[in-house]
């Protein structure tokens, strides 16, 4: 049977107190929308509509060409919402699911689940519902004596005996696509919301005979939707442990779960250890027998095999396979580190290239470089790189040495197997091979520390 999904997101979430469309608020890296996209997706729908309404370009714009939009101008509730989407779905022949778009932790396998019963059962709609322990705030699934489904109610609508129902109606549902907007254009909105309730088009195929069925969720937890920050926060919680479980499934090594946030989007490679206080968000990419933390964060790095990182931060840069990074180091956007190469404790890198087996040992900052292979960059070593209007490029060979607190004036090149002596400010290119040395001769003045009255305690 042809499956299409809708996706209702029009909703503004005024409890998130944000300026963000409540959607596109995101839970371990994904905005919660895209989680519910990637649900149905892998369920196998021929087609996808997104309602959209407060902020919709935007939640349009971060969608793209994952999904159709249909445009619910007035919040006049979810059955209008549905509504908005008779064009898009006019031709489609087969079952339509609708799922929230506030609901990230839904999996695909549930909603595969759903579509089974729904198809094997020819109903008219079949409702995905949940048994909660505290029921405030849904809808109640309201059955009869011989356990078939009577109504839906919402929670402001119902009566005392309804509101102590534990069922509860999820907001995803399955129906069949032939007269379902028909059914639509009969819901009315006398209740207390004065809204059209998608729930209560369940009342509407029981009065004329058609059959609705219903699937309980096997986990509550998925059905949560979000609508304010302290639910987000929960909903991160169990997203986040998911992920870790789904890693330590494929042989990643996750010390400590409670203390360590990966988002969705990373992927780490087997025999991976991952110690405490680490973050791990956008897409990185993580390759085999790497150990990464403790309190480190990576974010959109791209790491090979057997790298350690430790105690640092790396962003939006490529590290290859066996590099030693840390601990307290920071790379920044845009650099390149090659194979075994060594970046060491307090040391900065922003836009830079480190050759193979090179090595930045400690407290140096190396902005906007070039180092090749098998170089050397002693401690305190600083490239200047702005000159107050715009940054400029130093070039170090291979096998280059720079004495420690060495200043490099750039635009300078260091040619291969060059050295500066420590302490030196570099201003002009070393010739490969040559010894650059840039500082004063030292003078001892007798006396001066009595004339100033300056007291020395040597203890």
């Amino acid at each position: 049977m042809r499956l299409a999904a809708v996706v209702l997101a029009a909703g503004k979430g005024t409890r998130m107190k944000s300026g963000l469309p409540k959607v596109l608020h995101r839970v371990c890296g994904r905005p919660m929308v895209e989680h519910v996209l990637l649900a149905v997706r892998k369920i196998g729908v021929q087609k996808t509509v997104l309602v959209v309404g407060h902020q919709g370009d935007l939640v349009a714009e971060l969608v793209g060409d994952k999904a159709e939009t249909a445009y619910q101008a007035e919040q006049l509730g979810t059955a209008h919402a549905l509504l908005q989407c008779r064009d898009a779905l006019k031709n489609f022949n087969g079952d339509i699911m609708v799922v929230c778009g506030d609901t990230p932790l839904l999996r695909h396998q549930t909603l595969s689940q759903l579509h089974t019963e729904h198809s094997r059962s020819g109903s008219a709609a079949t409702v995905l519902t949940a048994v909660l322990n505290d029921p405030a705030g849904y809808g109640r699934v309201i059955r009869n004596t011989a356990g078939g489904i009577m109504k839906i109610v919402e929670q402001k609508d119902a009566a005392p005996a309804e509101l102590a129902v534990s069922e509860i109606n999820t907001g995803v549902y399955c129906f069949k696509a032939e007269g379902l907007f028909e059914a639509l254009s009969e819901i009315r909105s006398d209740n207390a919301q004065g809204e059209y309730y998608l729930t209560d088009i369940i009342e509407y195929y029981i009065a004329r005979g058609e059959s609705v069925g219903a699937v309980i969720a096997g986990d509550a937890a998925e059905v949560m939707g979000i609508n304010d920050r302290c639910q987000l926060a929960v909903a991160e919680k169990v997203l986040r442990r998911r992920i870790l479980d789904r890693l330590m499934m494929s042989g990643v090594a996750v010390m400590d779960p409670a203390s360590t946030f990966i988002d969705d989007t990373v992927h780490i490679g087997a025999d991976s250890i991952i110690y405490p206080f680490t973050f791990i968000e956008g897409k990185s990419k993580i390759g085999e027998n790497c150990t990464i933390g403790p309190s480190s964060r990576l974010f959109n790095a791209t790491l090979g095999c057997r790298v350690n990182v430790q105690n640092s931060v790396i962003v939006e840069s490529r590290v290859a396979d066996g590099c030693n990074i840390g601990p307290f180091a920071y790379i920044r956007p845009g650099c390149v580190l090659e194979k075994d190469a060594k970046v060491g404790d307090f040391v900065e890198l922003k836009n830079s290239r480190l050759g193979e087996g090179s090595k930045v040992p400690h407290l140096s900052y190396v902005g906007d470089a070039e180092v090749g292979r098998g170089s050397n960059i002693g401690a305190g070593t600083i490239t200047c790189n702005y000159d107050g209007e715009n940054k400029w490029r130093t070039k170090i060979g291979e096998h280059a040495f720079i004495g420690s607190n060495t200043n490099l004036v750039a635009p300078v090149v260091v040619g291969d197997g060059s050295i500066t002596g420590a302490g030196s400010t570099i201003t002009k290119d070393v010739p490969p091979g040559a010894l650059g040395v840039a500082r004063d001769k030292q003078r001892n003045i007798e006396g001066w520390a009595k004339r100033k009255k300056i007291s020395v305690k040597i203890d």
